[in-house]
């Protein structure tokens, strides 16, 4: 049967039913210790972390990367903290949202999953990419720890992914980009968290933050997408400076009748979010996937999928006659370029993904290129993929991205599969090991220096051991 939105998400809720819950919400941001956090859920944020600083690496020489720092010149403010990948120094909100921009930039950082299976695979949440700039640049100026910096990091993260979770599917079904306007809570938290705010402050910056929410999924394809992860970022830390000199807002943000789970989804589900904030840790279940492509991520299950076929068995370009890919509805709602005519468009082009992996048997950040995708057999060889809805996959629920590959050769031959998730997710997680090879690959494709990249590793893989982030901040900057 398909999923269907359940009955909890109406758009009367009852305002006294969720009474208290941004209160409960700045509980768990300020009284979280890192004592509480398991060690394994620690460990998988480390790898979204360098994953994370990885991206935004790469993302400093996109040409997004390279306006923002033509931008930054013209709106600086006093040099507090680093762009990654670059010598500018400059205010926290501004690198927040340089570098936020910039891990997004190649749709390469990571995912929220989904709990419940009527929501599109958490509604294609990315927590690092607002979060992380908003905890390092406060974390940089603030001298903390990297302990600190790490439960700061968690707790933004933990945030974003509840409030995605909770509010109704139609928030993103209805064009919302749930980074934009989720991710200014995440920011918001981790940076209140490391300024040490009492619950009255926290809640007028989350009330700031709310009404900085925004991000239209029309943008997906073009600079915008990354846009909206930057400015989440430097929402959180505009809302915060705002709220320590005073500034007054709601202190129901999240449950009042014209707050944020109203307006933006017209309803959410109080049992998805009460009580469960670090229980379980969204890190843990239902876990957060980190990208093998620098692609949306409802592309990897069949791109995975894809690359096991062809090894399996030594599938040609030249062979294939045509591709059928089925998925349900939507995927191919947030899948939208079908003939893709730049980099940014083959992100979210289902057929530019399959068809450049049988042509060149990969799909890195060199891939990706506006002469790649205009090459002439690339756009042959997209006309025969044929991507739609199929009954099985769509009945298999929302929450996974269920996909089925039919491969039809020149001689006759069908070559099928099927997969709910690609490499990366936790049921096919990357280990530390292989998260620190993509890192790898995205500081080359900086040209960033080999002995900066090894020591970013290794200071990663033990943040919460540092006295404070100098030296990874020296090793991401130029």
């Amino acid at each position: 049967m398909t999923a269907k939105s359940p009955k909890h998400y109406t758009p009367q809720l009852d305002p006294e039913s969720g009474k208290g819950l941004t209160r409960e919400l700045t509980e768990f941001i300020l009284s979280t210790k890192f004592a509480d956090i398991p060690p394994e859920v620690a460990n998988l944020a480390k790898k979204s972390i360098l994953d994370g600083f990885g991206l935004a690496l790469a993302g400093s020489v996109a040409e997004s990367g390279t306006i923002v720092q033509k931008y930054l010149h013209n709106t600086s403010g006093p040099g507090e903290a680093v762009v990654i990948g670059t010598s500018i120094q400059t205010g926290k909100r501004f690198a927040a949202f340089a570098n936020g921009v910039g891990i997004h930039a190649d749709d390469f950082d990571d995912t929220q999953l989904a709990a419940a299976n009527d929501r599109v695979y958490g509604l294609l949440t990315h927590p690092t990419a607002p979060c992380l700039p908003a905890a390092f640049a406060e974390a940089q100026v603030l001298n903390h720890s990297g302990r600190e910096f790490l439960t700061a990091y968690l707790i933004g993260v933990e945030t974003e992914c509840k409030i995605s979770e909770a509010i109704s599917p139609r928030h993103y079904q209805h064009g919302f980009h749930s980074t934009g306007t989720c991710g200014p809570f995440a920011a918001a938290g981790a940076v209140a968290r490391l300024r040490k705010f009492d619950h009255d402050m926290l809640e007028r910056a989350l009330g700031i933050a709310g009404s900085q929410s925004g991000g239209l999924r029309e943008n997906f394809g073009t600079m915008t997408k990354p846009f909206h992860a930057g400015r989440a970022a430097e929402s959180g830390i505009v809302a915060c400076d705002l709220a320590e000199m005073g500034w007054t807002a709601t202190s129901e943000i999240l449950e009042a009748p014209r707050g944020f789970f109203q307006a933006h989804g017209g309803g959410y589900d109080l049992e998805a979010i009460r009580g469960k904030l670090g229980t379980p840790w969204t890190f843990s279940d239902p876990g957060i996937s980190i990208k093998p492509h620098p692609s949306g991520s409802l592309t990897h299950p069949a791109m995975t999928l894809m690359s096991e076929l062809i090894d399996t068995h030594s599938i040609k370009a030249d062979d294939v006659e045509r591709v059928e890919v089925g998925t349900n509805h939507n995927m191919l709602n947030a899948l939208i370029h079908h003939r893709p005519e730049n980099e940014l468009q083959a992100k979210f082009s289902m057929e530019f993904c399959l068809s450049i992996l049988l042509l060149e048997g990969r799909a890195h950040l060199q891939e990706f290129t506006d002469q790649i995708v205009l090459r002439p057999d690339v756009q042959e060889l997209i006309k025969r993929v044929d991507f739609r809805v199929d009954p099985e996959a769509e009945a298999a629920g929302y929450d996974k991205m269920t996909t089925l590959l039919t491969i039809h050769l020149d001689n006759g031959k069908r070559i099928e599969g099927r997969s709910d998730f690609g490499k990366g997710s936790p049921s096919n997680p990357f280990s530390y090991e292989e998260v620190a090879e993509k890192f790898h690959g995205c500081a080359e494709f900086a040209r960033w220096p080999k002995t900066k990249a090894d020591k970013i590793v290794s200071m990663v893989a033990e943040i919460e051991s540092l006295n404070d982030l100098n030296e990874l901040t020296i090793s991401l900057s130029g």
